[in-house]
């Protein structure tokens, strides 16, 4: 699989999704050996979620790079969960993967994710 067929496969499902009803896609690109998709969904009830990643081909394989996925609530003021991969907790297990949970400073580790 390329770059341009991973960013193909997650336009498919999110589209076949039963919980999403709504998709505004923010960003899509591919340079060089690198993806970047960013897409803003509403689900089916109400709720809000972002997600953005950054991938690289190896081998004929996706991998991924680097990912948030931010869960809120339906007014986007209250965070449900957020899965990222930003290295500021470097005590956690599964260090840069972690999870925030209710709460910014709820924190737990987490594990790598892709769409």
């Amino acid at each position: 699989m390329d770059l341009h067929q991973y960013i193909a496969s997650i336009k498919a499902k999110l589209n076949a999704s039963s919980i999403i009803s709504s998709i505004e896609i923010v960003d899509e690109r591919v340079l060089f050996d690198r993806g970047y998709f960013r897409a803003r969904l509403t689900l089916s009830n109400e709720d809000f979620l972002e997600i953005a990643e950054s991938f690289t081909a190896q081998n004929d394989q996706i991998a991924t790079l680097d990912y948030r996925y931010q869960w809120l609530d339906s007014t986007k003021q209250t965070l449900r969960k957020r899965w990222d991969s930003v290295k500021h907790f470097p005590d956690l297990p599964n260090f840069p993967h972690h999870v925030h949970i209710g709460s910014e400073s709820n924190v737990e580790p987490g594990q790598s994710r892709s769409i």
